[in-house]
């Protein structure tokens, strides 16, 4: 086998990997309840080689990039309720924006700029994929943006399969505030009194979930058909 050959089997192998986490992306954009098109969901690898590789299937990880709007029932499910100071609230809901690491190192600088490109364009959210290791200079500035955008990273080896799709996996649906303080009401609780999850666990890093927001975890029962627990995220 000559190098060249070598090189395009290797890329191959690398194009079919970021197909994987491309795809994985998307659906967990339309999970939390962004609005995508059937098509942006189910782009073939043929596909995605024509649209975002080079001929010998290189990819043009630059070109990797997209955003999403909420739909009409994720910003009704994350609206305050109204109040005499504020009567007409607005969602605690925006734009996303998703961007697959277009360098070989991703640092405080790499991450500094796209902290800066998704508050200077007001996304609410931006979600940064990177095929290399994240340093902890780059996690530190992170913070540094959050009064304007939340900014999540994930390893492209992390997105390779979707992981509520695990047959082992439950359901999980986030609660609203509304239908949080309604369970809590109901069963008489404190929210420190519910079981917790952690915000770097791997679903609930899927679902992007804050710090306070409570889960429904709903599992199948060969008694009760299926069951309900719930879990806040610390």
């Amino acid at each position: 086998m000559d190098q060249e050959q070598a090189n395009n089997e290797a890329n191959e192998k690398l194009m079919v990997k970021t197909w994987r986490a491309w795809r994985t992306a998307h659906e967990m954009v339309q999970d939390r309840g962004y609005v995508l098109s059937s098509a942006e969901l189910d782009e073939s690898l043929d596909d995605f080689k024509t649209n975002y590789c080079n001929i010998d299937s290189s990819i043009l990880r630059g070109k990797l990039k997209f955003s999403a709007y909420p739909s009409p029932e994720m910003n009704a499910k994350f609206t305050p309720p109204a109040t005499t100071q504020n009567p007409d609230p607005a969602p605690d809901t925006g734009t996303i924006w998703i961007e697959f690491l277009d360098e070989e190192s991703l640092g405080a600088e790499q991450m500094r700029k796209f902290g800066r490109f998704c508050s200077e364009n007001h996304y609410k959210t931006g979600i940064l994929v990177s095929h290399v290791a994240v340093s902890a200079s780059a996690k530190k500035e992170i913070a540094k943006f959050a009064q304007w955008t939340t900014i999540e990273w994930f390893l492209e080896e992390d997105l390779l399969i979707n992981i509520t799709h695990h047959e082992l996996v439950p359901r999980h649906v986030v609660l609203s505030r509304e239908e949080k303080l309604a369970l809590l009401k109901r069963y008489r609780l404190k929210e420190t009194q519910l079981p917790r999850i952690l915000q770097k666990d791997p679903v609930a890093r899927y679902f992007g979930m804050k710090r306070g927001q409570v889960v429904k975890i709903i599992r199948k029962s060969e008694t009760a058909g299926r069951y309900a627990s719930y879990r806040l995220c610390v």
